[in-house]
């Protein structure tokens, strides 16, 4: 376990830190020795000497058989269309375990795509014995440093269960503490009106303000991510540390202006939980556990802005408004140590990059790249930001299933946003609930989505994964089927809330329709969230992007036009107009899963 835990940390920014100021003594690399020999060489060298001793002559092999020291350029093999090039030529050959040159690699394939599902299919055969990966060279002489072995623990994929859990626990607190800062907020509206001589609208915008942050900030650092040289760890680390110093500023604002600036700005500094997030749980999982990944991913994101009125509730009406946003730095703080000691880096590409540039400066030989690390030098961050803000725009207007999935998860998420106004109005203003007791309203929200979780998961578990096995990946709108029935959840739960919500009715009954809709919009996002990137795969980081930028830019006016509109119509008709809007999105989905692969068949963007 001590060798684990240091594995952990030598990849860690701390560890980077200390390699750093130790020049490379302390959480060395294998290739910062000296005497280390690259394992593809060494297999070679003992493979020849195993020949000659047993009189093997593989020049005279069965013409059936593969040619062994054939190492074929990256064009050659991908125009016959191979996944993965295996040798098998001898007992001795097979005791090696040298394997002919990959193609194409998980950290190289497009995510959640077909062809990814079938590398991971074959990687799991090979990882059962460990085979040295023959590296592959190219047209110009450039050797491509991949993964030494089938095994190779480097590998994100490799990585034992409760590495790959530490991580996601890490990710999990990460997401979570970003979140919770949201609604944690709303205790101190009260107080902030009367510090500041605001309205109930301007003092709903420190919430607004904030969500539109986290919005606006992965179309930056999902960008950022993807490329070769910065990898996970610098986004992660660089805002989320910038994250909790300006909690102090936001803390001790004495102008409302100052306020509302410092609360955008922690929002955006908080948003690569969600623009790199899932990709993390990506790096480390296949195709068919990365559900389960992402469930517990989205359940922190979804879960977070109930809590955070619970947590700042009691709290505020003692302490005064500032509390509130105090708690958010104790909160974040000790998440930001835990990921600063203990977060490896988990991007491909990355990893293979610096273990190249320590291949050079080991043997001194300059043709020795990783493939990240040409594609890098074909591509530049702005053109990579480009691509970021038009691809899922070009994608909306080419693709009417993409369209229909970002304008109805900002519904449903905009929604779920004007609750933090609906609940005041009525559980205190009809049910004479504290603060603090409104903080525990928001709790349903939180049993919804752990039904939720166990419905989905479930679905996952018992037919979803077998059915992958059996039959492969089916189309796209298959990952829509539990979402045809939970939708019905959350337009019933909004009728059920906004017509029960009155002074004669027990005010738990209201709170039961509010649980209906979690559960709805917990199982709705997380079949949107597997269909979006199988749709466009190569795309995928932009979808998640530019889907998250709708869901809080609605989120931010929902919260700011609610307020007025549940006292206009009173709650009961405000309410119905929403939900209104979701059976429509009921018809919308069934049309998704019954013409979605004929739409996207149509789509010019998907043809060209």
């Amino acid at each position: 376990m001590g060798s684990s835990v240091a594995n952990v940390v030598q990849d860690s920014p701390l560890g980077q830190v200390i390699r750093f100021l130790s020049r490379n003594r302390v959480f060395a690399f294998p290739e910062d020795d000296p005497n280390f020999k690259i394992p593809w060489e060494d297999a070679s060298v003992s493979e020849k000497e195993q020949e000659i001793e047993a009189g093997t002559d593989l020049s005279r092999a069965p013409s059936n058989l593969t040619p062994p020291a054939t190492i074929a350029t990256r064009e050659d093999v991908e125009a016959q269309g191979l996944t993965t090039i295996a040798t098998s030529h001898s007992a001795a050959r097979s005791q090696i375990g040298i394997v002919a040159t990959r193609t194409i690699t998980r950290e190289r394939t497009l995510p959640y795509s077909v062809e990814r599902f079938e590398v991971e299919q074959a990687e799991a055969m090979e990882r059962q014995q460990s085979m040295v990966i023959a590296p592959q060279r190219t047209a110009d002489g450039v050797i491509l440093v991949d993964w030494y072995t089938t095994d190779d623990p480097a590998n994100p994929q490799n990585w034992n269960s409760w590495k790959k859990a530490w991580v996601s626990t890490v990710i999990w607190l990460y997401t979570f503490a970003v979140y919770c800062a949201s609604a944690i907020y709303t205790s101190a509206e009260p107080q902030v009106m009367e510090k500041f001589g605001v309205g109930e609208s301007k003092a709903a915008l420190g919430l607004s303000m904030y969500v539109l942050g986290y919005g606006m900030g992965p179309m930056l650092f999902s960008p950022l991510s993807e490329v070769p040289i910065i990898g996970r760890n610098i986004p992660y680390v660089v805002s989320f540390g910038l994250f909790v110093i300006l909690c102090v500023p936001t803390a001790l604002a004495n102008s409302y202006a100052t306020l509302l600036v410092l609360r955008f700005l922690t929002g955006f500094m908080g948003s690569p939980c969600l623009a790199t997030g899932g990709a993390t749980m990506g790096d480390m999982y296949g195709l068919l556990k990365l559900p389960y990944a992402l469930t517990a991913w989205v359940a922190a994101a979804f879960c977070a802005p109930a809590v955070g009125p619970l947590l700042s509730g009691f709290s505020v009406v003692k302490e005064g408004w500032r509390w509130a946003l105090w708690e958010v730095l104790w909160g974040a703080a000790p998440v930001f140590i835990i990921m600063f000691i203990s977060m490896p880096e988990t991007s491909a590409h990355n990893i293979l990059l610096r273990r190249a540039q320590r291949l050079r400066k080991l043997t001194g030989r300059q043709n020795l790249k990783s493939q990240g690390e040409i594609d890098q030098g074909n591509l530049s961050f702005g053109r990579i930001a480009a691509d970021q803000l038009w691809k899922p725009i070009e994608i909306c207007i080419k693709d009417p299933g993409v369209l229909f999935t970002n304008i109805y998860t900002s519904l449903i998420y905009g929604i779920y946003y004007s609750f933090f106004e609906a609940f005041p109005i009525v559980y205190v203003g009809i049910y004479g609930f504290n603060i603090g007791e409104l903080g525990i309203v928001f709790t349903c929200i939180v049993v919804g989505c752990v039904i939720g979780i166990a419905i989905y998961c479930s679905y996952v578990y018992w037919y979803l994964e077998p059915d992958i096995k059996k039959n492969g990946l089916r189309a796209q709108e298959h990952r829509l089927v539990p979402a045809l029935f939970a939708v019905t959840l959350m337009p019933a739960g909004m009728f059920w809330f906004g017509w029960t919500a009155q002074s004669d009715i027990h005010w738990i009954v209201s709170i039961i329709g509010i649980t209906f809709y979690a559960v709805g919009a917990f199982v709705v996002f997380q079949c949107i969230f597997m269909y979006l990137p199988l749709t466009y795969p190569q795309y995928a980081a932009s979808l998640f992007a530019a889907n998250d930028l709708c869901r809080s830019a609605l989120a931010a006016g929902a919260i700011i036009f609610s307020r007025p509109l549940y006292i206009n119509l009173d709650i009961g008709r405000g309410i119905s107009v929403l939900a209104g809007l979701l059976v429509g999105g009921v018809l919308g989905m069934w049309a998704l899963w019954y013409f979605g692969a004929s739409l996207r068949a149509r789509s010019r963007f998907a043809q060209s």
